[in-house]
């Protein structure tokens, strides 16, 4: 049974119920108007006993009645007339929602049941808008709503609402057409959805991250702090659902989020309260395990990437053996491996009580007085904290005694400058160009220790390659050479490093910032 998959711009008005639609033949690009279908729908709608998908703008049901009855999934896409709908056959369960849906939302509803919370019967007259060469431009439906809640307090409910639905029109058409409904008296719906009418969910929550830079610029320190945790979030959702889906970079991009998530805690823990540092402390390591899960299928990616790329650029007679086919089949076989346990990880209690303490650190954040403050008074004293951090790593390389603590210590910088760069970057709000400024010179820092950790675990799965041809009797020849010039890559690396260094603003960021 396959999901299909499609994006639709609608709108809903509310209209009075002698209210006559009215002529539409007339707008510019519609040649007719088809003749009213009538359709009875019924549509039982699925969430948490908390209403999580509601409450996110999400729909779940399964309706029959219409040319698409079956299960429906309607996810939002920015654009508030805007949703992704995912729609599968009915199939023979009515109760029990199909995985095939569950996926997008499983990092919402995680391993919390679904249930019937509402049920909507509807009588639908729709009418079809055409151009000139007989296209379906659009459809207008004037529906009567009959709601029943399922869920809490029972309530019926009967109103009539107007929809519009682009299908081959624009959205000069869309404007068109609601001008002519709003001038027959319909007014822009209330609520933008059936569902959240009849639970009496007026406006889906709106994430927190998703603050405009101009309202974060005059908010506060804590304002700021929980619109960056909220938009990593978020972005953690998405890639949970585009990593259950197969999609590609889906591990790579969702450990990015983890990252992000984990270096905020540590930016802005003296933000918090004394008696939440402990909890908070005990997110950070729980999205450390979940980053750890996750390390084994990417990094496997990334070598394997980088290898057949190095193999590929020698000459054809230094490549002795079967080179690319033993770091292909090695490699692929751990990202799978490692995709797996990446899989089976999302699919633990331990996962779903992390999210859950995510939501409660932007739904109810533990912060201190200090958090009230201006963030442009704020952040900078927390970017200076993780410069100092920086410098202090760096240091700490001319101190290693031998070339693995000298590697160690370049890697531990490296990381260093990434929870930099970060926090530079969630203080482009406050002062785009600065803080744009120090991110830039942060990631060249980052991307140039970045490089030499990467030639430095090269060298290591190299060295464990010619070892293995050796014990099989086949010439290790181009092993050692691809291990020599990984050694070439990391000593240019580091000189990359030093001129990044020496880039990145040297002044008291707290006065810096501001200039």
């Amino acid at each position: 049974m396959d999901a299909s998959r499609q994006d639709e711009v609608e709108r809903k008005y509310d209209v009075g119920t002698s209210t006559v639609l009215p002529i539409l033949t007339d707008l510019d690009g519609v040649s007719r108007v088809g003749q009213s279908t009538e359709t009875r729908l019924v549509a039982v709608y699925f969430d948490t006993s908390n209403l999580d998908l509601a409450r996110r703008g999400i729909t779940l049901r399964r309706r029959t009645g219409g040319y698409d009855e079956g299960w429906h999934l309607k996810l939002p896409r920015g654009s508030k007339d805007t949703r992704t709908e995912v729609r599968l056959p009915s199939g023979r369960a009515t109760e029990t929602v199909p995985v095939q849906l569950l996926t997008p939302v499983r990092a919402v509803v995680r391993d919390r049941p679904l249930a019937p919370v509402a049920r909507l019967s509807t009588r639908r007259l729709e009418y079809e808008l055409f151009g000139s060469d007989a296209t379906v431009l659009a459809q207008v439906c004037d529906d009567e709503v009959h709601a029943e809640r399922l869920h809490g307090a029972a309530k019926v409910e009967d109103w009539r609402e107007w929809e519009v639905e682009l299908v081959h029109g624009d959205r000069r058409l869309m404007e068109g057409v609601e001008q002519r409904l709003l001038e027959a008296g319909a007014v822009p719906a209330s609520v933008s959805s059936k569902l959240r009418r009849a639970l009496g969910v007026v406006a889906p929550q709106t994430p927190a991250g998703r603050a405009s830079p101009k309202q974060l610029s005059r908010g506060s320190a804590g304002q700021l702090v929980v619109a960056h945790l909220a938009g990593q979030i978020e972005q953690l959702h998405e890639q949970d659902a585009r990593l259950r889906a197969g999609r590609r970079g889906s591990i790579h991009k969702l450990r990015i989020a983890v990252r992000r998530l984990r270096s905020a805690l540590k930016t802005y823990r003296p933000l918090l309260a004394s008696h939440s540092v402990d909890a908070v402390s005990g997110v950070g390591e729980e999205l450390r395990w979940l980053g750890q899960v996750l390390s084994p299928a990417r990094d496997a990616q990334v070598m394997r990437e980088r290898l057949r790329r190095l193999v590929a650029a020698e000459p054809v007679e230094l490549v002795l053996g079967p080179v690319s086919q033993r770091i292909d089949d090695d490699l692929s076989a751990a990202f799978r491996a490692g995709r797996e346990q990446a899989l089976e990880a999302l699919e633990t209690e331990r996962y779903y009580r992390l999210l859950d303490a995510l939501d409660d650190l932007v739904e109810c954040p533990p912060f201190a007085g200090t958090a009230q403050a201006w963030a442009g008074d704020v952040l900078p004293g927390l970017l200076q904290r993780d410069a100092k951090r920086l410098r202090r790593a760096v240091r700490n390389i001319d101190r290693a005694d031998s070339r693995q603590d000298h590697d160690a210590a370049l890697h531990d910088a490296r990381k260093k400058a990434k929870r930099l760069r970060y926090a530079a970057e969630s203080a482009i709000p406050l002062f785009p160009a600065r803080a744009k400024k120090l991110a830039a010179a942060a990631k060249r820092v980052q991307e140039a220790l970045g490089e030499h950790q990467d030639a430095v675990l090269a060298r290591h799965k190299l060295r464990e390659y010619g070892a293995q041809t050796h014990l099989s009797g086949e010439n290790g020849f181009t092993f050692g050479r691809l291990h020599a010039l990984e050694q070439v890559h990391a000593d240019h690396a580091e000189r990359r490093f030093v001129e990044a260094w020496d880039r990145l603003p040297r002044k008291k960021l707290r006065t810096w910032l501001r200039s």
